[in-house]
């Protein structure tokens, strides 16, 4: 079964969805980096295919470049990879594109969720007018004509749990006004990745349409309970101890692998490691993240801004975002929701070893995420890029999460 997945990002869903055994027709995404990412994805799986997998590894290793690495790859299979904005000025040409692949084939899923800032509660709460007159509000009027032209057999929507308030709920009920004159009924669940074997408590909204002709045995996505059954220090123990600022492109691990880390694909049989690098950080601020952990490991509080000494406090507001430091507890079960905004800074993202003393790297926000240790995350220019990569992550569907909603799909369309 094929798919088409739309506003892709880096791919976390996308690669749920062919570790069950679906094969991509498109990827369409705007953002460059993320292109880029996705095309360094469809390299890997291409040289793993047809035994030249170490061609891959050395490009992780730095040995050759990027645009070496894309040389060895057919062109359609990186032409796959659609780089343009999803909208009325360019669905033409995205459908050209998509129609040449297909060379007469149906398509069976469509995937995909737009952009969730215009949705998000964080994002209206910061916006003057709530974001009432952001375009990405009706994004999903873009996704229907996907839908329209295409027909697939199912389709899945990812979004924020904000979808459901926005604007009182009017978006969601135009949506499925929408998607129900398109001929496709739909179901909303609201899931916690951690349900599905995720280190992260991250809450989110995921659509499953199909067409009103189809009967089929649907998933209930509500009642999975796939619980990891480990701390988040499993995903942290065995990553080289680097301080803030520290990291290269690649490294050793420094101990062995763990069972949940070869289940969850995490640990996916390459002997090196990659972007396991923290950002810097000011002597200010790894005093406060010495605070936060001190505080955790003493007594499981957490920091509040208002009770740091007068000296650390720079941030004029005083009211809100008390929590704005925030340890990752390697002794629980789950992390925080990992977003966007780690791109921006570590603060909320504190790494558990008082002794390195630093936020999250690279891998370990990829790994919260449950992406596997060779998924590799693009900048725009041939170098690794530390804040595009941390955005990537943020904005992603975690794969282990998406690989047993694709399992559910793929059960419904085999019945």
């Amino acid at each position: 079964m094929n798919y088409i997945d739309l506003f892709a990002g880096a791919g976390g869903l996308s690669e749920g969805f062919i570790r069950m055994g679906f094969v991509p027709i498109a990827h369409v995404e705007m953002d460059k980096a993320a292109c880029n990412t996705l095309r360094t994805r469809v390299a890997a799986k291409y040289l793993k295919t047809v035994g030249r997998y170490s061609e891959y590894i050395s490009y992780l290793k730095g040995d050759i470049s990027r645009t070496t690495l894309y040389s060895k790859i057919p062109a359609h299979q990186l032409d796959s990879v659609i780089n343009i904005p999803i909208g009325e000025e360019h669905n033409e040409f995205i459908y050209q594109q998509i129609d040449s692949r297909l060379q007469g084939d149906k398509v069976d899923l469509i995937i995909g969720g737009p952009p969730c800032q215009a949705y998000s509660l964080v994002g209206r709460a910061r916006s003057i007018n709530s974001m009432e007159g952001d375009p990405r509000n009706f994004l999903y009027i873009q996704y229907g004509n996907f839908l329209r032209r295409y027909k697939p057999l199912m389709f899945v929507f990812e979004n924020v749990i904000g979808i459901k308030s926005a604007k009182q709920g009017a978006y969601l009920q135009s949506m499925e006004t929408l998607f129900r004159s398109i001929g496709y009924e739909m179901k909303l669940f609201t899931v916690d990745a951690s349900n599905f074997g995720v280190l992260q408590n991250r809450r989110r909204v995921i659509i499953i349409g199909w067409q009103q002709k189809l009967s089929l045995s649907f998933p209930d996505l509500d009642s999975i309970r796939k619980a990891a059954g480990v701390h988040v220090n499993t995903l942290l123990d065995d990553l080289p101890r680097i301080a803030s600022g520290e990291g290269t492109r690649f490294c050793r691990y420094r101990s062995e692998t763990s069972d949940y880390l070869k289940t969850a694909k995490i640990r996916n049989g390459i002997d090196i490691l990659t972007q396991h690098i923290a950002r810097p950080h000011t002597e200010q601020d790894k005093t406060i993240y010495q605070i936060a952990v001190q505080k955790w490991n003493v007594g499981k509080k957490r920091l509040d801004y208002n009770d740091l000494p007068e000296s650390l406090k720079t941030h004029a507001n005083r009211t809100s975002f008390f929590d704005r430091f925030k340890v990752v507890a390697g002794d629980l079960s789950y992390a925080q929701t990992v977003v966007a905004h780690i791109a921006k800074d570590g603060h909320y993202y504190i790494h558990p070893d008082i002794n390195q003393n630093r936020s999250l790297s690279v891998r370990e926000a990829a790994r919260l995420q449950s992406f596997p240790d060779d998924f590799f995350f693009e900048g725009v220019k041939e170098f690794a890029n530390r804040t595009a990569a941390f955005k990537q992550i943020g904005n992603a569907v975690p794969p282990l999460m998406a690989e047993v909603i694709a399992g559910e799909i793929k059960r419904c369309l085999a019945g």
